[in-house]
């Protein structure tokens, strides 16, 4: 039995913890996520019980100083721990401010007139995509509703087909000998292509090759430049495909893809602090200030980031519009995925060793190299410590390691409140999309790639290749990434020993780590659940192509002599599924589609309420078809979550049931 004493502290921590969660479901009636006072509060408190529960790791916790593996262990664990603690207290004031931009883009439409619509040129930077992605960006900005647009496609493949292809489309192809500067060179490339026309554009649209513009785009991201010290807008990223861990994870429907809290909630806090950053695709630059500045910046992969510190430095500033613009194709693959993070990572670490580091004589402002310090400290502490949370526990078990010695109660008290105020605080602001668990497993899964990116482009900043993001190719099959598993595999099976070992031997366990064992113990099965669910993220389920935006609708059909009104319940390029009506296979019918008009489709296997049906446009309705799709609608994908339907979805993937999709 605890001693009354323990009881008396394990009831106080307790009550602590309840304040706390009862504060929860009362504040949000009183508070508003768009007022700064109000997350002043809310982050203003988490930074305090963030010191404060630092302080207590740092007085209460830790093995006494001597030359002792368990010094190591601890103070090792802590400096990690420590870093990403800081790492968060400088993302709480950056999301202690929140600016919209949209009722500025609204009153200052047109700014330009009485003078004719400024002359645009859309840059659409392509290596090695396939021309199914490259036609839907084409189709997408040709139906910009801006009157004066040029396009040019910047291929660095040299890809004959796609400089006929252009031809027929009736856009400008551009090449180069060579692919220095990566993509950043190839955008160069066609600056210096555009400075030798009779008539330089006025701004220029930065898309990469799978980012389809909204036909709005270029109408409500101009009239921010009314501002003549605004050289670059950008807007968020959205995706009209699911991301590997949604996908993998059977959460496609109930959580949002990795980026959403990024795009939608800290891009616009930096822009409340004047610090927001140029994300490469979907932005849209004045033509005298990139030139002013000598072109994109070659001195960093992340060749975005470092235009708007460029741009900084030359006094001309980076604005966010936070409205679903665009939208394109997030990495399907696993591998994909974790690749383009490492080389985001490596990016910001050589701009951190670069000409505009944030120790530099620039004339870069603090908040400027506050921003840079803030990219690079999360790179290189959240995924550090996510993998080390999960490594160190393994000590205790077997080798009577202590990493955190702590009572249950001082955790309650002090962890426990920390963590459930910053869950409140975070998902308050952002509608719910911090979850615990899944946005471990989401960190884990590339945290080797990363923190040894990170590590690498401090030491070693240059001689790093561009590695392309491979985007399309076959997703028809389960694919498991054995190389990313395996790491995870060996910490689950270490994991599961370990807590084994405990159970049936003190071996291993040489002395009774009293209450601190208590703590291990729930560390280690929280993380052989993280460790569960990313083994399982690591099995790629197939894909096909589905359109978030897709509602079934009601619409006209004609088979033979007769035309019967029928449910349009899904719709793809290429096929489509109809409910109410009795068809047989390989009958020929015409179907009425909204915004694209008769199509003629051929039926693939009657279902029994309708069937599923190839399409066969022509080639204006295929046009139509990809506008539809990519370049109407609001944003794709899910921007808020309920904790209801991320356990469904969980429970029916990790019960092997057919994941929705």
């Amino acid at each position: 039995m605890y001693p009354p004493v323990l009881l008396s502290e394990l009831g106080s921590s307790v009550v602590q913890l309840l304040l706390v969660c009862g504060l929860v479901l009362v504040l949000p009636s009183f508070l508003d996520r768009t007022r700064t006072v109000h997350r002043v509060f809310l982050f203003g408190v988490a930074g305090i019980l963030s010191l404060r529960y630092f302080w207590w790791r740092l007085t209460d916790t830790l093995a006494p100083i001597g030359w002792t593996w368990d010094v190591l262990a601890s103070w090792s664990f802590f400096a990690i721990e420590a870093g990403a603690l800081f790492s968060s207290l400088s993302a709480f004031v950056i999301l202690m401010r929140h600016r919209e931009r949209s009722q500025e883009a609204t009153e200052h439409a047109g700014w330009w007139q009485p003078a004719g619509p400024p002359k645009v040129a859309m840059l659409i930077a392509t290596y090695n995509e396939e021309r199914s992605i490259l036609e839907r960006t084409i189709v997408g900005c040709r139906g910009l509703d801006h009157d004066n647009v040029e396009i040019l496609v910047l291929d660095d493949g040299r890809r004959d087909w796609l400089r006929g292809y252009c031809a027929e489309m009736g856009v400008r192809y551009v090449t180069r000998a060579d692919n220095k500067g990566s993509k950043a060179g190839n955008i160069n490339n066609a600056l210096d292509v555009l400075a030798a026309d009779p008539a330089p554009p006025d701004f220029i649209a930065v898309l990469d090759a799978d980012f389809v513009p909204h036909s709005n785009f270029l109408s409500r991201a101009l009239p921010l430049f009314h501002d003549s010290s605004v050289g670059l807008v950008q807007t968020p990223q959205h995706f009209f495909n699911t991301d590997p861990i949604q996908h993998n994870l059977g959460l496609s429907r109930s959580y949002p893809d990795e980026q959403r809290f990024f795009f939608d909630h800290l891009e616009p806090s930096r822009d409340a602090w004047d610090i927001a950053i140029c994300c490469g695709t979907s932005s849209v630059l004045r033509w005298t200030s990139i030139r002013q500045i000598g072109g994109f910046p070659t001195d960093s992969i992340t060749e975005d980031f470092m235009v708007t510190l460029a741009l900084q430095n030359a006094g001309i500033r980076t604005v966010y519009l936070n409205e679903a613009l665009t939208e394109g194709l997030a990495p399907e693959g696993l591998k994909e995925y974790v690749t383009q993070r490492a080389r985001w990572c490596l990016g910001l670490m050589q701009i951190a060793r670069g000409r505009l580091n944030p120790f530099s004589r620039s004339n870069l402002r603090l908040r400027d190299r506050w921003s840079v310090l803030d990219s690079v400290g999360y790179w290189l502490t959240s995924f550090a410590f996510r993998l080390a949370a999960v490594v160190y526990p393994l000590l205790y078990w077997y080798f009577n390691i202590i990493v955190v010695d702590a009572t249950v109660p001082d955790v309650i008290s002090y962890f426990g409140v920390y963590f459930a105020w910053l869950l409140f605080a975070m998902n308050f602001v952002s509608r719910g999309l911090i979850v615990p668990i899944v946005n471990d497993v989401s960190q884990l899964l590339g945290a080797i790639a990363i923190t040894r990116a990170a590590i690498t482009g401090l030491i070693w900043p240059h001689g790093h290749s561009f590695k392309v993001t491979a985007k399309g190719g076959d997703r028809s099959r389960v694919v498991v990434q054995w190389a990313l598993m395996r790491p995870f595999i060996v910490l689950l099976v270490l994991t599961i020993g370990g807590l084994t070992i405990g159970m049936v031997s003190d071996a291993f366990a040489y002395r009774d780590a009293g209450e601190g064992k208590v703590v291990i113990l729930f560390w280690t099965i929280y993380n052989l659940f993280v460790l569960a669910i990313t083994i399982t993220a690591c099995v790629e389920l197939p894909r096909r192509e589905r359109h978030f935006g897709d509602r079934p609708e009601r619409t006209l059909m004609r088979a033979g002599d007769k035309l019967t009104r029928v449910w349009l319940t899904s719709l793809a390029q290429d096929g489509a599924r109809v409910r109410g009506i009795r068809l047989a296979p390989g009958e020929e019918v015409l179907i009425a589609i909204r915004g694209v008009g008769d199509v003629e489709a051929r039926v693939l296997n009657p279902t029994q309420d309708g069937a599923r049906l190839a399409l066969l446009p022509d080639a204006q309705q295929h046009e139509a078809l990809l506008r539809r799709f990519y370049a109407e609608g609001d944003a794709p994908g899910v921007s808020a979550t309920r904790l209801s339907a991320i356990l469904r979805d969980a429970g029916r993937r990790l019960s092997f049931s057919d994941a929705p999709e």
